[in-house]
């Protein structure tokens, strides 16, 4: 290897050493109160080194959250090359999003779940908006499909993909925010979910 290809790979394990730390403190300690002073500390570098990677705060949420939906969407994207049947693509992908949320808590929390104070959200980037509309996609295009096979009953295609969403991250965040609950088998609930769910969008 290279010097340069050398270099250019410690910019990258440095790079995500960064995310991983910005990641682990927005979950712990809450957007607000984490600065790029705390992430520099956390990986013993010097708050200048970190702004060689990102702007800012805001920059770092929005790196954290492409990452975590950049792999949400590779996940969904395989299932959607897998079958072709629209009803079981999104019966996979309904399962496919709840594993990822349990096997990535912290990603999820991020992501889906970081509060903030109406005066202090910080603006959301282009790059972490056109992920999250992409990995959306794959729910809405089969919703879509379904209702023009007559699979599902004829609906606002907007409000049955919503909706699903409602449903997927409803449970994957009581999952991840309450694991002390009396859970039956997950794999139950879930499959017992998706049969109520998708029982619910088929014709009468």
């Amino acid at each position: 290897m290279g010097v340069q290809e050398r270099r250019a790979r410690q910019r990258q394990e440095l790079r995500q050493e960064i995310l991983e730390a910005a990641r682990d403190l927005f979950v712990r300690e809450g957007f607000e109160n984490v600065s790029m002073r705390k992430v520099a500390d956390r990986i013993e570098y010097s708050p200048t080194t970190i702004y060689l990677y990102f702007q800012d705060k805001a920059d770092l949420l929005d790196s954290v959250c492409v990452e975590t939906l950049a792999k949400l969407d590779a996940r969904l994207q395989a299932l959607r090359d897998a079958t072709s049947d629209p009803l079981e693509r999104l019966k996979r992908g309904f399962r496919a999003y709840v594993e990822f949320g349990l096997e990535y808590p912290n990603d999820y929390r991020v992501a889906f779940l970081t509060e903030f104070k109406a005066s202090a959200e910080p603006p959301r980037e282009l790059r972490c908006r056109a992920m999250g509309q992409k990995t959306f996609d794959h729910l809405r295009t089969g919703v879509a499909e379904c209702i023009r096979q007559g699979i599902f009953a004829p609906r606002d295609v907007e409000a049955v993909s919503q909706s699903l969403w409602a449903a997927m991250h409803g449970i994957t965040s009581l999952f991840i925010l309450h694991p002390r609950f009396p859970w039956i088998d997950r794999d139950t609930l879930i499959t017992a979910m998706i049969d109520i769910v998708f029982q619910g969008l088929r014709p009468a």
